[in-house]
């Protein structure tokens, strides 16, 4: 790991180093192989300003952090950076996670398993034998899609079921 630091318009001290240095070690464990980091503190006026750009295999991170006094900053801006590390390696994980289902997804047909429909019983039928006006009067009072019936005097089932243009059909098997 290479660390630049950088201090304008301040001077940079060995103990504000020692403490970079020992954040950034934490930080190494979370990345893995960090390649470069650049730590940029300055000060304007009043505010201490605490920048971190790390460069990652695959990831460029930056956090800037500013308040009244270095090391909160420095505290602040390190803080952020774990957060952000966490986050992009959570991100990374579920991307993993997402090629697998995919995968799972779209095999081909041969190697899927064949779905199976369930069959639910429907009680959309009357077994008593019954002539076709009183059969369409049922289906509308039921306000069914199907219904099966015995037709009166041939004893045969029909079949009377609601078309798409809003009118009967009828099915009479021979």
């Amino acid at each position: 790991m290479v660390v630049h630091f950088t201090a304008r318009q301040m001077d940079l001290t060995p103990d504000i180093k020692a403490s970079c240095e020992k954040r950034l070690k934490s930080l190494e464990k979370l990345l893995g192989e960090v390649i470069e980091v650049d730590v940029i503190l300055s000060v304007e006026k009043y505010r201490y300003k605490a920048e971190i750009h790390v460069k990652a295999k695959g990831t460029r991170l930056v956090v800037t952090e500013e308040t009244h006094d270095l090391m909160s900053s420095l505290n602040l801006a390190f803080e952020n950076m774990e957060k952000k590390v966490k986050k992009e390696r959570e991100k990374f994980r579920e991307k993993r996670r997402r090629k697998g289902r995919e995968r799972k997804q779209f095999q081909p047909v041969a190697e899927r398993e064949v779905d199976w429909r369930k069959i639910i019983r429907s009680g959309d039928y009357s077994a008593k034998p019954m002539p076709l006006e009183e059969a369409m009067l049922l289906f509308d009072l039921e306000k069914k899609d199907v219904f099966l019936f015995r037709k009166s005097g041939s004893e045969k089932w029909a079949v009377l079921y609601r078309r798409k243009d809003g009118n009967y059909g009828l099915i009479e098997p021979d």
